[in-house]
Parts: structure tokens; C-alpha cells; sequence
């Protein structure tokens, strides 16, 4: 460890830091140094200022009745002569110049920029002195080192109005009179921006409230038109934060993860880092296939019954598998299960997607082989090309069996020096605190696919970063985590299972540009076009090491005692709300 001693003595940047302190507590005021109060003294320098006025118009008003020389003065006139200047110095420079500067005076935004100026010079000079050699991943403890620092509330800026034309303000009271629709904007106008903004001031007209902290340049709405999101307004920021790098079958991986959750990019960069001076991780991938499940009703039970042996015949599958590899390029069947219940009957579909996560692709296929169906089986009655068999976006057992999308398992043997040195605790408390939480805390809830820590945080982060649909965290975070000490209790085993995730590297959210360049940072941008399927099967199989990083690091904090520390000092901001939100 580079240890570096800091200088004792004050630099000019740290007076001033602590100057601003002072300033804080209590602003010292020019009248503190008056004898008497304020109110008392502008009224003695007034009353005194209009008395010597009256006393001199009259001493001189005489002087000229007597044609006596107005510059002989006596005693008394002159003594009227310094106070008259004392006080007229005083109510002039207590009235006269503040009114002055405010002619002459620069604009209070020019002042505002000096200040924000005077701010940001501040804010990097304490990160100069923070410069350190270790990365933030040593461990949780990882804040910089603790200086006087300004604690001041930035304001709120708002964002400069849309500039809006006359035409705009005729579509705007159209859209509030309900003339026009708003969801019909794009197709009308024939620009996506346009139709945002101008939707968006229709809005805060109708609604009352202001979406001033809402985004809206600097976005292309035309990338979102028909395939991510209806009716846009603006768009939402989270910050993005990098864990790794992470060793994963022998290749390192910088994990892009977004969140707003302080501690969670922080504990799973910890827990790469002990991965890789373990010398990283090892991940199969034991099944690929998406799911869709549709529902169908016959007039009995035994004509369900008839269609179900008809699906399940081995001899029927290679016609079913043409009619519904006719949907596309990559789709390719894979399988068939049935369940009944009464006369209802529920056909679960698996088939490969190639690159993408291929709910659509599936979906058409299913469709391709009810049409087919209804040519032998007339009388069934088609309820819904999803029957919840599948099962989507919902916790369900038989994805936690049969799995759905990518089913990975990773591990990997974590040396008992990295135990200790790296994640602060020792290989026995991690193996009990895993059985007593993971496995049997998880049984005594009920958990479905929830025996582990915290395997969502990591799961709807990495999906969030890379465009995937952040709703199928629910079955993609079904994770069985195991801990067992080798090597004659030295070391830890450690594993991850998790046998449905849903991801894909093509279609929705992975096109658009930020979720693209995250794709692109872990290499696996777009289709494979050497070997179908191979970039989502690499994103999967990433996505699991990511959750064994957050899985070891986590339990370490809770064995050493360490989470509620490390939440306190990373997942609390220093800002006052209550100004803030003032």
C-alpha cells in the first residue's frame, strides 16, 4: 500500500474552506460595530442632518439681511459645518450608494456564475487531495479521505423553455380541447421531438404541475417510435456505474450496472475482486430455450385430453416443429409440455431465439401451429396465446424447475487469504450464515427461487444498463446461492444457480444508443452473426457471475457486521432535503 503523509500545514484553498464554514454559522454584519442599534443611529445622523440644515439657512439668511460676508464664520457655524458633512456622508453612503449600484451594478446571474466558479474550484481541490492509488473495489470502505468541505445546497436550475411556435400553440389547445389525441401526435406531425414537446407542455397545461427536472433535449425519440415506449414526454436519468473487472472463463468483463442505489456497484466490484485473486470464475450453460404457453378449451374434458396426447406424440413432433420454424430465421422448437385442468388445456412451447430474448419470435410460432391445430382439432377454442403456463414476469415453480430463457450456473473457489484480506471475515462464518440465510431463512418464508442474498439488485442493474425488459428480473433473479469450505476447510466454494434468465442482444431497449454502448462494452453488441445465439448466451452467463460477485460480497458484510456501516456511509446523501426541496 502506497502511504502517502499529507501536509499539516493550512493551504489557502483549506482557509478558505473553513472561511465559508464561518461564514455559515454567522454572517458578521457591518452595524455590529455601531454603538447604538440600527434604528437609533439613523435617527440621530437624520435629526441632527435636517437641525444644522435649518441653523445655517437661518444664520446666512441673516448674514445677507446685515451684508455681512458669508465666509466669516464663528464658532457655532462651523461646528454646523462638520456635522452637516458627518451626517450627509453617513445617509449617503447608508441610502444613497446602495441605490447607485443597483443601477450600476452587474446582473445577479453574473454574481451567481462567480460563486459557482469560486464552487467548482473548491470541489477540485478537494479531489486533488484525494487523489488515491487504491481502487474503490479494495473493499467497502472506500470513501475519500475526510476534509472540511462546503455544505452547500446547489439550486435547482431550471431547464430553458421549449420554444414553441404559433402553429405548436394551436396543436397544444387542440390536444387540451381533446381535438387531437395525443397518441396520435407522431403520425400527424411526422416528428417524434416535436410531438414530445409538444405533448409535454400540453400536460403541465392540463395537469398544473411543472416536469421542469424531466429531460427532454438530447434524447432521439425517433429510435423509441413503435418498439420502446408510446407517448414519450422526456426521459429519465440513472447514473451508470462500471464493477470489474470481472474474471470469467478466463476473460476479464467491465460490468456496466445502473442504479440509484448507493453500495451496490461498490460491494459487487468487492466481490470481483476477490474473484479474480482467486483466479476467477467458471460458468455452464445447461439449457437455452424461451417459453410461451398458451390457453385452449374444449366442450370436455376428454376432447383436452385428445389434443394433449396428440402434442406429446413423439411421431407428431417433426410436423409441428416445420409449421412453427416457418415464423423465423432462428426460431427452432424445441419441445412440447401439456397440462390440464378440466377441459382446459395448457400448451407450453420451447424454442431457441438466436440473439434476441424472443418473447415476439415464440409468440409467432405458437400462433403458426394453433392455426394448424384448429384444421384436425375445429372445436378448440383459443383463450389466450398466454395462459401463464409460460410463465412471464411472475415468480412461478415451473420456471425454477423447467427453467425459461438461459438456465447458468457459475462458481468458483475463493482462497482463504482473500476471505480474510478481501471481504473482511473467514470461510466457516460465511458457510453457516449461507445455510442459516440463503437456504433455511428462505425455507421458512416460502421462497420460490429466492434462496439468496440480494440476487435482483445485481439482476435489474445489469439489465437496466443493457436495455434488456426490466419486468423479467422477477424469474431471471431466481437464484439457488451455495457456499461449502474445501481444500480441508481452507477455502470456499462458491456457487450460483439460476435457471431462467431472459436476455437477448438484439430488439427493444438493446438498440437504443446507451443500452447499446454498454452491450458493446461487454462485447456482445447486436447478433452473432458467426454463431446464433452465442452473444445472449455470453450476456447470461455474465449476468450470473455478476450475481456471485454481489452474492460473496455482500454475505461477507453481513458476517463481519459490515452492511449497516457500509449503507450509512455510501447510501445517504449529505445534501439538506429540506432546502432542496424548498
Amino acid at each position: 500500500m502506497d502511504t502517502r503523509r499529507r501536509s499539516t500545514k493550512a493551504t489557502p484553498q483549506m482557509k478558505m474552506v473553513v472561511g465559508l464554514h464561518h461564514h455559515d454559522e454567522k454572517e458578521p454584519k457591518a452595524s455590529d460595530a455601531l454603538p447604538l442599534p440600527l434604528y437609533l443611529t439613523n435617527a440621530v445622523f437624520f435629526t441632527l442632518f435636517f437641525s444644522v440644515v435649518y441653523f445655517l439657512l437661518t444664520r446666512w439668511r441673516e448674514k445677507i439681511r446685515n451684508s455681512t460676508p458669508l465666509h466669516v464664520l464663528n464658532l457655532s457655524e462651523i461646528v454646523a459645518i462638520v456635522a452637516f458633512v458627518a451626517s450627509f456622508i453617513y445617509l449617503l453612503g447608508f441610502f444613497g450608494i446602495d441605490f447607485v449600484q443597483s443601477i450600476l451594478r452587474p446582473s445577479t446571474d453574473l454574481w451567481a456564475n462567480e460563486e459557482d466558479d469560486e464552487t467548482h474550484n473548491l470541489d477540485d481541490v478537494v479531489l486533488k487531495e484525494d487523489s488515491r492509488k487504491l481502487p474503490c473495489g479494495a473493499g467497502l470502505d472506500c470513501s475519500p479521505p475526510q476534509i472540511p468541505t462546503v455544505n452547500k445546497v446547489e439550486p435547482i436550475v431550471p431547464l430553458p423553455p421549449t420554444v414553441l411556435t404559433e402553429e405548436d400553440e394551436e396543436i397544444i389547445k387542440s390536444v387540451i380541447s381533446g381535438k387531437i389525441p395525443s397518441y396520435s401526435l407522431e403520425s400527424k406531425l411526422g416528428d417524434c421531438k416535436r410531438a414530445a414537446a409538444i405533448r409535454r407542455e400540453s400536460l403541465q397545461r392540463i395537469t398544473g404541475k411543472s416536469l421542469g427536472g424531466l429531460p427532454l433535449e438530447g434524447f432521439d425519440y425517433d429510435s423509441i417510435l413503435g418498439q420502446c415506449c408510446e407517448m414519450p414526454v422526456g426521459y429519465i436519468q440513472i447514473p451508470v456505474g462500471i464493477a470489474g473487472p470481472l474474471l470469467l472463463d478466463g476473460r476479464e468483463y467491465s460490468v456496466p450496472m445502473a442504479t440509484t442505489e448507493g453500495c451496490l456497484v461498490a460491494s459487487t466490484n468487492r466481490g470481483c475482486k476477490a474473484i479474480h485473486l482467486s483466479g476467477g470464475a467458471n460458468s455452464v450453460l445447461l439449457k437455452d430455450g424461451m417459453t410461451r404457453a398458451p390457453v385452449v378449451r374444449f366442450a370436455t374434458a376428454q376432447r383436452a385430453a385428445q389434443l394433449k396426447f396428440f402434442l406429446e406424440d413423439i411421431a407428431n413432433f417433426e410436423t409441428l416443429s416445420i409449421v412453427f420454424n416457418r415464423s423465423s430465421r432462428f426460431a427452432r422448437l424445441q419441445n412440447i409440455k401439456c397440462n390440464l385442468a378440466g377441459k382446459n388445456l395448457y400448451i407450453r412451447f420451447t424454442c431457441s431465439t438466436g440473439d434476441a430474448m424472443g418473447m415476439n419470435m415464440i409468440s409467432k410460432g405458437v400462433q403458426n401451429v394453433l392455426d394448424f391445430l384448429q384444421n384436425d382439432f375445429p372445436d378448440m377454442d383459443i383463450i389466450g396465446i398466454s395462459g401463464n403456463f409460460c410463465s412471464d414476469k411472475k415468480a412461478a415453480a415451473v420456471n425454477w424447475i423447467e427453467g425459461r430463457g438461459k438456465s447458468v450456473v457459475c462458481e468458483c473457489v475463493i482462497k482463504g487469504d482473500v476471505v480474510r484480506k478481501v471481504l473482511k471475515t473467514n470461510v466457516p462464518a460465511l458457510v453457516e450464515l449461507n445455510m442459516l440465510k440463503n437456504l433455511t431463512g428462505s425455507a421458512m418464508a416460502g421462497a420460490l427461487g429466492g434462496f439468496n442474498a440480494h440476487a435482483s439488485n445485481i439482476v435489474s442493474a445489469v439489465y437496466i444498463a443493457t436495455g434488456q425488459d426490466p419486468a423479467q428480473n422477477v424469474e431471471s433473479s431466481h437464484c439457488i446461492t451455495m457456499m461449502e469450505a474445501v481444500n480441508d476447510g481452507q477455502d470456499l466454494h462458491v456457487s450460483v444457480t439460476m435457471p431462467s434468465i431472459e436476455v437477448g442482444t438484439v430488439g427493444g431497449g438493446t438498440q437504443l444508443a446507451s443500452q447499446s454502448a454498454c452491450l458493446n462494452l461487454l462485447g456482445v453488441k447486436g447478433a452473432n452473426r458467426e454463431s446464433a445465439g452465442s452473444n445472449a448466451r455470453l450476456l447470461a452467463t455474465i449476468v450470473a457471475g455478476s450475481v456471485l460477485a454481489g452474492e460473496l460480497s455482500l454475505m461477507s458484510a453481513l458476517a463481519a457486521g459490515q452492511l449497516v456501516k457500509s449503507h450509512m456511509k455510501y447510501n445517504r446523501s449529505s445534501k439538506d432535503v429540506s432546502n432542496v426541496s424548498s
